[in-house]
């Protein structure tokens, strides 16, 4: 399957999922992204079949006296593509200046 290019962001939350992270607020927890891109970045992922995702059984989420869960998982050509994109992405932060990557720093992956 052909690569797709990924935003920082989506990449962010892919790399959640592969550590087991499944449904969105748990997401934005352990990135720091905001619903407004971890929402979409999950609808993209799924349409691109980088992830796939099931509902919960609704009877558990009213014992728990909550809405129902979305339950995202990584799929393998999620899997392949997390790698490529991290591997693209580690060429930006070689160097630092006081946490900000200098410029003469980003070597082209």
């Amino acid at each position: 399957m052909a690569t797709t290019a990924l935003s920082v962001g989506t990449v962010m939350v892919l790399h959640a999922l592969a550590r087991g992270h499944r449904y969105g607020f748990d997401l934005m927890e352990q990135t720091g992204l905001t619903s407004g891109t971890v929402y979409p970045a999950l609808e993209r992922l799924e349409s691109a079949g980088l992830a796939c995702s099931r509902w919960e059984d609704a009877a558990v989420a009213h014992e728990e006296k909550r809405p129902p869960r979305r339950y995202f998982e990584i799929t393998e050509e999620g899997k392949r593509q997390l790698i490529e994109s991290l591997g693209r992405y580690k060429a930006l932060a070689p160097l630092t200046i006081d946490g900000v990557a200098h410029p003469r720093a980003v070597k082209p992956a």
